[in-house]
């Protein structure tokens, strides 16, 4: 069976938080270079499939974006630029580096402008805060990913944040959640094996020259 085409709306979500996810969307080393969202519905596609949209309000969405294209390419564009913005901090964190004070600018920026104001949620015991925003907006999925940004940043789970390690084509970030932190890849399966082969035919090759 043909391996299913990667796309903005079946992406692998491994980030282990959404600012990451979002981060992922774009790929860029030595060797690859490859981009998921390319226009306002792969931003809507992966939105709804981060769940940060249900079907109807991706629906409502797209037919909103559709009769503005304009702004909805107003927005896809500063989409573009948030996602540069977090992966340039978590990417400096991942390497025990110092954001750029312009990046972290930037995401302040973007909180400040946060619409709404926050309220108590509760999940059993569990309590946290949900901002409210117009769901009728063609940014409304942007401000939860800054706001993940800026908990992610201030958490306890920042030194976690790593880069994969993949030497031939990839720099998705990620949480490390591991108990002894020695997670290396976005995923064993999509990288860890990867890199763990390429490596052994290295090997391989290496000894076969030598004999």
């Amino acid at each position: 069976m043909a391996r299913k085409r990667r796309e903005a709306g079946n992406l692998e979500l491994i980030g282990g938080q959404l600012c990451l996810d979002f981060t992922n969307t774009y790929t860029q080393t030595e060797v690859l270079h490859h981009e998921y969202l390319h226009h306002y519905p792969d931003l809507l596609a992966w939105s709804r499939h981060a769940s940060l949209l249900n079907d109807d309000q991706a629906q409502q969405l797209d037919q909103k974006a559709a009769a503005n294209p304009t702004r909805a390419t107003a927005v896809f564009d500063r989409a573009i630029v948030l996602r540069g913005t977090i992966y340039r901090i978590f990417a400096a964190v991942a390497h025990q580096q110092t954001p750029l004070p312009a990046d972290v600018a930037a995401l302040n920026a973007w909180l400040a402008e946060a619409p709404g104001r926050p309220q108590l949620v509760s999940a059993g015991a569990v309590f946290t805060w949900q901002w409210r925003q117009d769901a009728s907006a063609l940014d409304t999925m942007l401000w939860p990913i800054a706001w993940s940004a800026a908990d992610l940043l201030t958490s306890a789970d920042l030194p976690r944040v790593r880069q994969c390690a993949r030497s031939d084509g990839c720099d998705w970030l990620f949480v490390d959640t591991s108990k002894n932190q020695s997670r290396r890849w976005c995923s064993m399966n999509l990288c860890g094996s990867r890199d763990k082969m390429r490596r052994y035919y290295q090997r391989k090759r290496g000894i076969s020259s030598k004999g």
